[in-house]
């Protein structure tokens, strides 16, 4: 197996262990919180706390892959919160802020949370080293989707696990569950991502263009954008057909994986391209519909159509499931587009993600106006899906225009949507 198609695995394994700590977590303390009558505003207090790490810690967490490496950079930010899963109180039953207990508890889970925020911005820089463009929307949208997999597995797992009797059950299982899934996955990531693997990423280092699979070269520059700072100071010198790095080598890098240049990072550059704000805005307003479609919608089976999802069969895990399908579709698609030249880059990322946006947007208008069961399953269904397919627009781009800076940009996105999550928390209280 070539050894992008490794680390493309590995980055979805990834991302499905952090949402099975992510979730996890969520899962066991409602239910010891629940039982022990916890306030609603401790709750929030204590779920919210990782939200607030993960924010701080996206664009100091790009800075660190670019300069470091992203292989190093995910391996040590993955061993730190797996260490701190280890350490989570086993029964967080208190409602007093000013219980040392609890103030521990809410400190972990914001460093869990800065933790884990230093690792997807890793995984762009990475995968900007390891994907040539023809399949940089199959790697993303796979790697992305090891996040509805997780989540899905630990709403199906974890509450039985935290419901189980000690030993082997309660709120500390699923955190040594935790735990013990993220130091096999580091065992895993050093062992089969520990050095530069010959032939890289599908072209070698100087090579003149990709084919798109007939022979055509495909170019690497985005046809028909705008003279973006970024791109032309940067894709030029590091794109496919420029004799770069970027989906050239799956390099581990001289500074330990992943590291594109050792230049300064062109903040002020990033901070002024339309293109960037563009991402940024998509990302805050996908993860804003995403969290706000969660959790008003068992309320909303239950408010309005006075049913509940677990009672017609439909579990938490469903949607997260239906993601992970449909963010895979839309990968497929946007580099079916391009390989076959049916749309160039820039016209396939927004044609994806206006449409995805735009089919989920309906269908949650008609949500209401249908007024059933069935029909808010198949608007629910849709909407999530079709959020799921834009992914292969904005979540690539980063990728598309600035590749040797994919890391920092997605520092900057990520941290849009997680300000996203934040305000729906604070809306929820």
């Amino acid at each position: 197996m070539p050894q992008r198609y490794v680390v493309v695995l590995l980055t979805a394994a990834c991302t499905t262990v952090c949402y099975i700590e992510r979730v996890g977590f969520s899962v066991a303390y409602s239910l010891v919180a629940n039982r022990n009558h916890v306030d609603q505003a401790t709750k929030g207090w204590v779920l919210s706390a990782f939200y607030y790490g993960y924010a701080l810690s996206q664009v100091p967490g790009s800075s660190a892959a670019q300069q470091f490496g992203g292989r190093r950079v995910i391996t040590v930010a993955f061993l730190a919160w797996t260490a701190l899963s280890l350490l989570t109180p086993a029964n967080p039953t208190s409602s007093s802020l000013a219980s040392p207990a609890l103030l521990s508890l809410v400190l972990i889970r914001f460093l869990v949370g800065a933790t884990q925020g230093f690792i997807f911005p890793s995984i762009h820089t990475v995968l900007a080293l390891c994907i040539p463009p023809h399949e940089k929307s199959r790697a993303v949208s796979l790697t992305m989707s090891g996040m509805y997999l997780g989540a899905g597995a630990a709403m199906s797992l974890m509450p039985a696990v935290a419901a189980a009797d000690a030993p082997w059950g309660g709120p500390a299982a699923v955190f040594r569950l935790s735990a013990g899934l993220g130091l096999m996955w580091v065992v895993l990531w050093v062992r089969l991502f520990s050095k530069d693997p010959p032939g890289g990423g599908g072209m070698g280092r100087g090579s003149g263009s990709i084919s798109s699979g007939d022979g055509t070269p495909l170019s690497p520059r985005l046809p028909g954008s705008k003279h973006d700072l970024l791109q032309d100071d940067y894709l030029n010198d590091s794109a496919v057909g420029s004799g770069g790095s970027s989906g050239s080598s799956c390099s581990s890098g001289g500074s330990g994986g992943g590291s594109h240049s050792s230049k300064a990072i062109p903040w002020g550059a990033m901070m002024s391209s339309w293109a960037i704000w563009a991402i940024v805005i998509n990302n805050y307003t996908f993860h804003y519909a995403l969290y706000v479609l969660m959790n008003w919608l068992p309320s909303y089976f239950e408010q309005a159509l006075h049913t509940s999802l677990q009672s017609i069969g439909i579990g938490k895990a469903l949607p997260y499931y239906i993601m992970m399908i449909f963010s895979n579709v839309g990968g497929v698609a946007a580099d079916f587009l391009i390989t076959s030249q049916y749309l160039s880059i820039a016209a396939t990322r927004k044609v994806l993600n206006t449409v995805g946006f735009l089919i989920g947007a309906l269908a949650l208008c008609l949500m209401p106006v249908l007024s059933s069961v069935t029909g808010a399953i198949l608007c629910s269904t849709i909407t999530l899906g079709a959020c799921a397919f834009a992914r292969a627009g904005f979540s690539v781009n980063h990728m598309d225009i600035a590749p040797r800076y994919a890391g920092p940009v997605m520092g900057i996105s990520n941290t849009a949507g997680t300000l996203a999550v934040l305000w729906v928390w604070q809306q929820r209280g």
